[in-house]
């Protein structure tokens, strides 16, 4: 059995650049979002799962050594074994055990991972015959202490597969320890997802009902109504709301969150330079307003050059430092406290327009100057792939996690309202749920709100169940605090994710978001209290009507109330 750690390292973020490490403060020390890793791993999960001597208890029997290099046995003074794959040659020289994996299940994987010296990448790999190389996640080891590799793969046949480990480095020695490879079909994964939707998303609430006197009222009736949810779940939104009463209905009677698809872009807003147009975009946020719902801004900036204004595309550095001033300047200065969000920069890791012609600190200076013009809206960093897609390491939660560590140590950045932007476009095939949830599970070590900002999932047969188990999955993860979808009405353009036909008739997917909508919402309810004016509820997070029934004079009492995560007793005086 393994030794628990017995004291916790806290080391920051360490950024590699060429052959060179430093070490830099991950995000400001508001955050405190430093990476963790401990002086012993703990047990590998549930006893290991399907893996064979998941602790080397038995030394190395049921490894085996992939590609070139050697593997030996080595333990620490504490007495605990571990692995090392040492005399590597190529990135994918290691240990590895050959697994028999089933078809339709989902694939949780973690293991502790240390290396001889210094800080770098190591990925689990799972190698299966005639298909390309699946990246199941991705850890920053370091020496000196264990850090903690999630992730997973989700089977779609039916065969052997060799676990093994990846680092660039092959200078570097792997070290081992704690392997687990658990198994789910979908039916227990989903039963995960609800039990953990209980936990974050709900809570037991005591009610006591009395006089004013603090005399209990015996055998009240009380009704119990749901105005509003505490979880943002919206969708996005798109200028043709402006002409159509049916899309306008049709949202408005769902939706209290949403975000532009392209109304608040710089090609939509200055196509020509120096002839700004937000007439559009003025139009959808007094619609919005006009219903309660709530705007995440998108975008401030674009990081991809494909997507510049044309005019744009061919500035000297100095004229586009310019435009890139006053862009940022009168949109934010124009909708500054009318929104909850503002994606500053989209796309910055896949792309580097504006670093690569104003330097390397450009985004940081964004991020400072929106910040500036409004400081009580949360700046987001908007990036595809982190979730939707294993095998793209440039937009990795590691990459991710840099990325806005660096953003966020510049200079009079370090108060800046941030948070993660994910936006979740899914391809084709069953999403792997597994890694999704490790990505989330280590990006809310950073502390900081995660969004999954623009959901949809491409045209396929099975896309109304692989929407809904994504959604379940954002759902149900303690540190996603909103969801919004890009999808909507065929005759809006939607054309990935519809939800509803030409004639708002609901599509498969738009059934599945409906019902959502209802299964994470409390139903009106009325019941009695006891004869010490007492009942209990468990209550999804959000705003209450109550209103309470006096049973000697049939008078009735309505009053507000917020549940929220810590709500555990309410007291209401009839």
């Amino acid at each position: 059995m393994k030794i628990l750690a017995e004291a916790l390292i806290l080391v920051f973020f360490s950024i590699f650049l060429g052959s060179e490490h430093r070490i830099c403060q991950a995000f400001s020390s508001n955050y405190n979002a430093r990476t963790k890793c401990l002086i012993e791993p703990k047990t590998a999960q549930d006893g290991g799962g399907i893996i064979a001597n998941p602790d080397f208890t038995h030394g190395m029997e049921g490894w085996a050594v992939y590609g070139q290099g050697a593997m030996k046995e080595q333990m620490s003074r504490n007495g605990n074994r571990f692995i090392v794959a040492y005399n590597r040659t190529q990135s994918l020289d290691s240990i590895s055990q050959k697994v028999q994996l089933g078809g339709g299940l989902i694939y949780s994987f973690s293991a502790w991972i240390q290396i001889n010296k210094g800080s770098e990448r190591v990925a689990v790999v799972f190698k299966i015959p005639h298909t390309e190389r699946v990246i199941g996640g991705r850890v920053l080891a370091r020496n000196g202490c264990w850090s903690l590799l999630k992730g997973g793969i989700f089977a779609n046949f039916t065969s052997h597969a060799d676990i093994l480990f990846e680092s660039n480095d092959t200078s570097t020695e792997i070290w081992v320890d704690s392997v687990s490879l658990q198994q789910f079909t979908l039916e227990q994964w989903r039963a995960q997802q609800d039990k953990k939707i209980d936990k974050e998303r709900k809570s037991k609430v005591r009610f006591k009902v009395t006089y004013g006197n603090g005399t209990a009222v015996d055998s009240a009736t009380v009704s119990i109504k749901q105005t509003r949810s505490e979880f943002p779940f919206g969708c996005g939104m798109n200028f043709h709301i402006i002409d159509s009463t049916d899309y306008q209905n049709w949202f408005a009677s769902r939706f209290k969150y949403t975000t532009f698809t392209n109304q608040m872009k710089w090609y939509s807003n200055e196509p020509k330079q120096g002839q700004e147009n937000y007439t559009v975009a003025d139009t959808m946020v007094k619609f919005a307003q006009q219903n309660g719902i709530s705007i995440r801004g998108h975008n401030i900036l674009w990081d991809d050059p494909k997507y510049q204004p044309e005019w744009v595309k061919n500035l000297t550095s100095d004229e586009l430092r310019k435009a890139a001033a006053k862009r940022v300047d009168s949109v934010v200065s124009r909708y500054a406290g009318q929104l909850i969000a503002w994606d500053v920069m989209n796309e910055n890791l896949h792309f580097s327009f504006f670093e690569d012609k104003l330097g390397k600190n450009a985004s940081s200076r964004y991020f400072k100057r929106a910040y500036e013009l409004d400081p009580k809206t949360t700046m987001f960093l908007n990036e595809f792939n982190t979730i939707e897609y294993s095998n793209d390491e440039d937009v990795d939660p590691i990459s991710y996690m840099k990325k806005l560590s660096v953003i966020l140590s510049n200079p009079g950045n370090q108060g800046i309202l941030a948070g993660i932007g994910l936006e979740g476009h899914f391809g084709v095939g069953q999403p792997n749920l597994a890694y999704m949830r490790s990505v989330l599970d280590i990006l809310s070590s950073t502390g900081l709100p995660i969004w999954l900002t623009e959901v949809d999932v491409v045209k396929e047969p099975n896309q109304a169940e692989y929407l809904e188990q994504i959604l379940r999955e954002g759902y149900c993860h303690h540190a996603v605090e909103g969801i919004i979808m890009f999808a909507g009405p065929a005759t809006a353009g939607f054309n990935a994710t519809t939800l509803v036909d030409k004639d708002f008739k609901n599509t498969p997917s738009g059934d599945v978001v409906d019902k959502l909508i209802d299964e994470w919402r409390t139903k009106p309810t009325e019941t009695k209290a006891d004869g010490e004016g007492y009942f209990e509820m468990s209550l999804f997070h959000g705003d209450y009507n109550i209103t309470i029934k006096n049973p000697v004079t049939n008078c009735s009492t309505t009053l507000s109330y917020r549940v929220t995560k810590g709500t555990t007793c309410i007291h209401i005086i009839a």
